[in-house]
């Protein structure tokens, strides 16, 4: 059976740098058994964002890559906080964001993107938790998506 780790591995995606504090927040805060990740956008491999309003400046096949890199960006936050994904036992909660048009609905089509990333490193079982996937008027320097959450570590 594959680690978390090599299961990440598998997928040939790359980690972008972890993402720095953009304001007065940590990037992630362990308590107890738990690792509760902020608000992180779709960071790319550059440094650069992924932006662009979903349903007038991008299309929802955008927002989902947005959501995706996201999940990278949060992976990367894991990795400079655990050193391993290994550590992580199960997703609890994802919040989803999305930057769109009043008149966009669908929401959670976008943040499919990353729980789907987190299916596929932690199994079905643990790699999906609870989740909200709502819509925003804007977003900090009109980043299509972004996510939050919150994860269970291994005792």
């Amino acid at each position: 059976m594959q680690t978390p780790d090599e299961r990440f591995e598998a997928l040939n995606l790359q980690l972008p740098p972890a993402p720095a504090p953009k304001g007065v927040y940590k990037p992630s805060l362990i308590v107890a058994h738990f690792i509760y990740v902020s608000g992180h956008g779709p960071y790319m491999p550059d440094d650069s964002l992924m932006t662009g309003r979903v349903g007038s400046e991008v299309d929802l096949d955008y927002g989902k890559q947005a959501a995706q890199q996201t999940g990278l960006a949060i992976l990367a936050t894991l990795k400079a906080a655990l050193g391993s994904l290994n550590r992580v036992k199960r997703v609890v909660k994802v919040l989803g964001m999305v930057n769109a048009v009043p008149e966009f609905e669908e929401h959670p089509k976008v943040i499919n993107g990353c729980s789907d990333l987190f299916a596929q490193i932690w199994g079905e079982e643990n790699g999906i938790g609870v989740r909200s996937a709502v819509g925003m008027g804007s977003l900090p320097g009109n980043i299509s998506v972004e996510i939050e959450a919150m994860f269970e570590l291994e005792e």
